[in-house]
């Protein structure tokens, strides 16, 4: 039997395929309306100074500005990376087990074990730096304790040490290597690792197989999140090292002010986010995790 639409059926279906479409054309713009403020923050607090930031770099000498700073900073470029490539390997040696513990053991207590670790938070940077110096200086308990113990000679002490440093680096940036890492293998599906169980693989090569690649995003995460924050820190070398432990952010910090060093730093800074750009993409390409880049 053949159905033959009426007039009046086949006007509600053009209606309705009109204000369906109506609607569509009214909404388009609402994805671009939810992105807006972000992109406005971007603009104004990001690109804009990026750009000033570039233009200052070039002028009074152009080019030759940063083989300027790079001659006369190179030590202190080399000692910026690796203190922060230090610190982030130290994060990941503490964080990667913290975070599994708490994600696969954690059991009833694993939000009170993260509120221990973003517990630090709550107090202010400067505060958590500030209470290293107390408890490295040449009188505090942990020095007291090495010098007892035959690790440290009487004369010897840790507070100005590249230590100091790279320990309050590694203190103070371990929560944002810690929580990627725990969202990352609190997602995995655990049906995976007893399938690897049922196919007879021992633990560790579960773990190699299985759980590390799946935690890889996690990973990738927490040392970008750790290593561009210590790269760029200044607080933790002005208050716990020495003239041995400066880094990039010191120079930048103490010289910016004076109008004679604005290009020359400028390009300092321009040339620090250009280096953690490309090893950040490198990184990337190694773990395999282009498109989180």
């Amino acid at each position: 039997m053949t159905t033959v639409s009426t007039p009046a059926k086949s006007r509600r279906s053009s209606k309705k395929e009109a204000d369906d479409s109506g609607v569509f054309a009214r909404r388009w713009f609402t994805p671009y309306l939810l992105i807006a403020p972000g992109a406005l923050w971007l603009l104004i607090f990001f690109i804009i100074p990026l750009f000033s930031l570039g233009r200052l770099s070039l002028s009074s000498g152009g080019f030759s500005n940063y083989s300027s700073v790079i001659s006369d900073n190179s030590t202190v470029i080399i000692r910026t990376f690796v203190y922060a490539s230090i610190a982030t390997v130290s994060a990941i040696i503490i964080g990667y087990p913290l975070a599994y513990v708490i994600a696969t053991k954690g059991g009833r207590f694993k939000n009170m074990l993260l509120a221990l670790v973003v517990l630090p938070f709550f107090v202010t940077y400067l505060v958590r730096t500030l209470s290293w110096k107390i408890l490295l200086f040449d009188g505090g308990p942990v020095v007291s304790i090495l010098h007892g113990i035959g690790v440290l000679n009487e004369n010897q002490g840790i507070l100005g040490s590249p230590f100091a440093v790279v320990a309050a680096l590694t203190y103070n940036f371990l929560p944002f290597m810690v929580l990627p890492i725990y969202v990352s293998l609190e997602k995995m599906d655990r049906r995976l690792l007893e399938a690897a169980a049922d196919l007879y693989s021992s633990p560790a090569r579960a773990f190699r197989r299985v759980t590390l690649p799946l935690s890889l995003p996690g990973l990738f995460a927490g040392t970008l999140l750790t290593f561009i924050p210590a790269a760029g820190d200044f607080v933790n070398s002005e208050l716990l090292g020495s003239e041995r432990t400066v880094m990039i952010g010191n120079i930048i910090e103490k010289n910016f002010g004076k109008e004679f060093f604005r290009p020359e730093l400028s390009a300092l800074s321009f040339m620090l986010m250009a280096i953690i750009l490309v090893g950040v993409i490198i990184y990337a390409r190694i773990l395999g995790t282009e498109d989180l880049a």
